[in-house]
């Protein structure tokens, strides 16, 4: 039986080494759902435009290469990738995710409308891993990594996260990017203490850009620069 309008249709739903992952068509949105958590879908894409944009425009002419390397923590549903791909200024994009499934889905699924010239793109590379783990065993260094891995810093889906935005893991998030380099971080909801700990860990010239939304607390992009 085909799924009403307003009932989520479940188009796969995987047990992945965090937990469970569902994806869902509900009317003309494709929804990632985690573990029974909500994390993302296909309505808009305005806020994972602004992290590669603020990301880019935040890159100081000491720390843009002439085709700069970006680091994007997360594919979810795919507006970052395709946002990257479709500005040729970025040289390189490597994109790490965790869960084998969204990857799948990107490659061969439903969320390949989105993506699926993205992926092709020869600047792109998907890496399969826990962002925390490559961070901290990778030798590659980027001109600007992007974040959009949880809700964001004061909210996060599994404890795992938890640790990258704590002070040790955005020292350890400086450590990929070279002097000048830019950290971009979407978050759900803005958060002052957040920036304390981006100070704390060493970065320089940390704001908050908020993404205006029609009812509730703004969606936003964290960003930083790691001194010269």
């Amino acid at each position: 039986m085909t799924a009403s309008h307003d009932t989520p249709e479940v188009l796969d739903r995987r047990e992945g080494p965090y937990g469970e992952v569902v994806l869902r068509r509900h009317g003309r949105l494709l929804q990632i759902i985690a573990n029974g958590c909500f994390l993302m879908d296909t309505s808009d894409g305005r806020s994972e435009r602004l992290l590669i944009d603020a990301a880019l425009d935040a890159l100081t002419p000491a720390g843009r290469a002439s085709a700069p390397h970006v680091l994007i923590g997360g594919l979810g549903v795919g507006f970052s990738l395709a946002h990257a791909v479709s500005d040729p200024r970025w040289g390189g994009i490597t994109v790490v995710e965790r869960e084998p499934a969204i990857i799948d889905w990107h490659r061969s699924g439903p969320l390949a409308e989105i993506s699926s010239r993205a992926v092709s793109d020869p600047r792109t590379e998907l890496v399969a891993a826990d962002l925390v783990r490559y961070v901290n065993e990778t030798s590659a260094t980027f001109d600007a990594l992007c974040l959009d891995i949880d809700n964001g810093p004061g909210w996060t889906v599994t404890e795992d996260n938890q640790s990258l935005y704590s002070q040790a893991g955005l020292a350890s998030c400086a450590t990929v990017l070279r002097p000048g380099g830019v950290l971009a971080v979407w978050s759900a909801q803005p958060s002052p203490e957040f920036e304390g700990t981006l100070r704390n860990a060493g970065f320089q010239g940390v704001r908050t850009e908020e993404i205006p939304v029609a009812r509730g607390v703004p969606d936003v992009v964290h960003l930083a620069v790691r001194p010269g």
